[in-house]
């Protein structure tokens, strides 16, 4: 079960490891957060399609989150094994996170997606890094692969937990229910393939071919958002919205991505257009965090490797 005293003192106790993956985690969320231009999105000009948001507000929810996001991964280096306990226990941490996003946004749905996104991903590399061992810095590129994390976080994410609400009532249970798609569960479960096969492979092919990071973070959006059944963009905006975000950031891509003068028009109509219908890619925006952790995460394993040992260890 989640620990209250831990959720509450974040840096009692904390393994370096912990400390390091709830870096990694928020640090995701804030780099997508105020990354621009995102269609439909808050970002670093506006609000996008939320009259209810802006970056400050996802700010201070990203950070909120730390306590909680430090707990899972402590939770994923106590585990024996990446179990049902592991699936439960970081089922109430995320049940906790939620209601500190909650509080700390005054109970706007900021980052509930991405609780459950992150923290299965946060809780996998910590069980990744036990079982590897504290000190196997030959080990760790290969352990810590985004495939192998992901692999590792759906497994988890298809056990039972016990404790999980039947009906939770949100907009996208609702859209699951509504239009068939699986939502942010069923891309979990199937071990973020939307991560794995669009947002990674187009984020490291535009930086090969010399695009700006920012550029590069951008396309990988696009690359999710062509292909994702985004529930946000169907409670928002139903199969049209859907249809036109889907079709206008691949014409974007298509087009060779935010660097050209061409994908830049595609895109600005793209966002016309998805403002038009209300449409906000959140989704699409969790799944870009997650692809952020697994692409920086086997170098930030590698550094704490290299880091002079702690006393502590990560036990």
């Amino acid at each position: 079960m989640a620990s209250p005293a831990l959720l509450a003192r974040p840096d009692a106790g904390l393994p370096p490891a912990a400390a390091m993956l709830a870096d990694l985690a928020v640090a995701a969320l804030l780099d997508e957060a105020a990354l621009s231009p995102k269609p439909g999105l808050v970002d670093g000009r506006g609000s996008g399609a939320h009259a209810d948001l802006d970056l400050d507000l996802m700010c201070r929810s990203a950070r909120a989150l730390h306590p909680a996001f430090a707990a899972m991964a402590a939770a994923g280096l106590r585990a024996a094994r990446p179990g049902v306990a592991l699936r439960e226990t970081l089922g109430a941490l995320g049940r906790e996170a939620e209601a500190a996003m909650m509080r700390a946004t005054g109970g706007v749905n900021t980052h509930r997606g991405a609780i459950w996104s992150l923290g299965l991903l946060v809780g996998a590399a910590g069980w990744h890094r036990r079982a590897e061992g504290s000190h196997a810095a030959h080990a760790a590129p290969a352990a810590h692969s985004a495939h192998a994390v992901a692999r590792t976080a759906g497994a988890v994410a298809r056990l039972p937990d016990r404790h999980r609400p039947a009906r939770t009532g949100h907009k996208g249970e609702r859209a699951c229910l509504d239009y068939g798609v699986r939502g942010a569960r069923g891309q979990a479960q199937a071990g973020f393939p939307h991560v794995l096969r669009a947002g990674l492979p187009e984020l490291r092919r535009s930086r090969a071919r010399g695009d700006a990071e920012p550029s590069a973070r951008v396309n990988a959006l696009l690359a999710i958002m062509s292909r994702l059944d985004d529930t946000c963009v169907l409670a928002r905006a139903g199969r049209d919205g859907l249809a036109l975000m889907q079709s206008g950031a691949a014409r974007v891509l298509d087009a060779g991505g935010i660097a050209t003068l061409p994908g830049r028009r595609l895109l600005r109509a793209l966002e016309a257009g998805m403002l038009a219908c209300n449409a906000s890619p959140g989704g699409a925006a969790d799944l870009l965090a997650a692809t952020f952790f697994l692409d920086r995460l086997p170098l930030a394993m590698a550094s704490l490797d290299a880091a002079p040992a702690s006393p502590q260890g990560d036990k």
